[in-house]
């Protein structure tokens, strides 16, 4: 706690997610701290603030800023929102900051909790999922676009009384954010949207725009479903938000199921100012890697594990690293691809 009493938070990567949901702590009182790989974003906000813009209102916020390298203190509560494939670096890096006593949210898409245990105690680290809309525009600078669902819980899904505190927390960002006993059910169904959001980004359609297309329902249909397959492997039991039915995508589940989820899916994605998903943004307009691997890789690893074959989500991780490579263009040529391997798949 600071000496005035409000809560010490440390958000561990200030784009899209933890920016927004750094800054509306801020603006609710709550003292919080932000730490960026980005030099030129973490000098923004210590030079500017930092201003949050969309359809919820504009406001700029200000807080302590710095480089991981800069960083000094401990934090009983830190947020890590980094992008999943930084998770191991980030977890290294924030465990000296971490208070005898703290623990550590991973606020980020994939089984992150998974790979922050190696690093700090399990026991110690929850797991959140969050699916609403924002991006990095520029430094200092974050557009929060759509509002979605934000769950927390214990991964072990106790209902502990830190895990009651931190949703309180959270609430001060989304009111009506969960506190769930079983978060990596929301976050192996984000997994299956994550394989539908994927595809779109291969594509220069919006997110919407690609999910209602005739052609490819199909093809969503089944990357859904090899998730889905492989969460019941690995026992897991997937929780539904915002439009995806994750019982939809079940193998008995039938066609007319999954194009509901898919219709519900279109008209959520329509409701949102955020057009585009962020793995396109990091595709077509930041040219950077995405989070490919450190979400979809996860599922092919557990098929493997379990013996459960998921052909379209491995073609779909080779496709997307060659247009981070460069080999490869954005075009719906590439979903043409991915519904010809299905038919031989299903020959």
């Amino acid at each position: 706690m600071s000496e005035d009493g409000s809560q010490k938070i440390l958000v561990w990567g200030a784009g899209a997610i933890g920016g927004t949901i750094g800054a509306y702590l801020l603006r609710d009182g709550f003292d919080v701290t932000f730490v960026d790989v980005a030099a030129d974003h973490v000098q923004a906000i210590g030079d500017r603030g930092l201003s949050i813009t969309g359809p919820f209102g504009d406001f700029s916020v200000t807080a302590p800023a710095f480089t991981p390298d800069a960083l000094q203190g401990e934090w009983d509560t830190i947020l890590l929102c980094t992008k999943a494939q930084h998770t191991a670096a980030a977890a290294q890096a924030l465990a000296p900051h971490l208070g005898a006593d703290g623990v550590v949210v991973s606020i980020q898409n994939g089984l992150n909790p998974l790979i922050i245990n190696e690093f700090i105690p399990p026991e110690r680290v929850l797991g959140s999922f969050v699916n609403f809309g924002a991006d990095y525009l520029e430094p200092g600078v974050v557009h929060y676009g759509g509002r979605g669902v934000v769950v927390l819980g214990e991964q072990d899904g106790q209902l502990t009384g830190r895990a009651r505190q931190l949703h309180g927390v959270l609430r001060h960002f989304e009111p009506d954010a969960i506190l769930s006993p079983n978060v990596f059910g929301y976050l192996w169904s984000k997994l299956a949207y994550g394989a539908l959001l994927f595809a779109t980004a291969v594509t220069n359609d919006s997110i919407a725009d690609a999910l209602d297309r005739e052609e490819d329902r199909a093809l969503y249909t089944e990357l859904g479903r090899e998730v889905m397959r492989v969460a019941l492997a690995h026992g897991v039991t997937p929780e539904a938000f915002n439009g995806f039915d994750p019982a939809a995508f079940l193998p008995e589940a039938g066609d007319a199921a999954a194009q509901r989820s898919l219709a519900e899916m279109v008209a959520f994605n329509r409701r949102s100012a955020k057009t585009h998903s962020g793995i396109w943004r990091d595709l077509a307009v930041r040219k950077r890697t995405t989070e490919v691997d450190a979400q979809l890789g996860w599922v092919v690893h557990f098929g493997r594990l379990h013996g459960v074959p998921t052909p379209l989500n491995a073609r779909l991780i080779e496709q997307i690293h060659e247009i981070e490579a460069g080999t490869r263009e954005l075009s719906r040529d590439n979903l043409a691809e991915l519904r010809a391997l299905l038919l031989q798949e299903q020959a």
